[in-house]
């Protein structure tokens, strides 16, 4: 079974490298999984034709977290 949670740590994840304008990033990755995202509360409403979707505040902070996590190798020792 797929762990959609999981997914979706990895996607927010990697919406941090496409930071731009501070709050914002670009919306290349799965509809459904940025979809979920916004119904979390972490990112605007991904439809529409702007190329990029704004981070809410505890969606930065969750996206820049999860990188360090994931894509870190300095920190290697604080993944659980």
């Amino acid at each position: 079974m797929i762990d959609e949670d999981r997914i979706d740590d990895a996607v927010l994840a990697l919406l941090y490298l496409g930071l731009h304008n501070r709050v914002c990033t670009w919306k290349g990755f799965d509809w459904e999984a940025m979809n979920r995202l916004h119904e979390k509360g972490l990112i605007s409403n991904p439809v529409g034709k702007a190329k990029s979707v704004v981070f809410s505040e505890e969606g930065l902070s969750r996206s820049k977290e999860l990188f360090h996590q994931l894509f870190d190798s300095e920190s290697e020792g604080t993944r659980e």
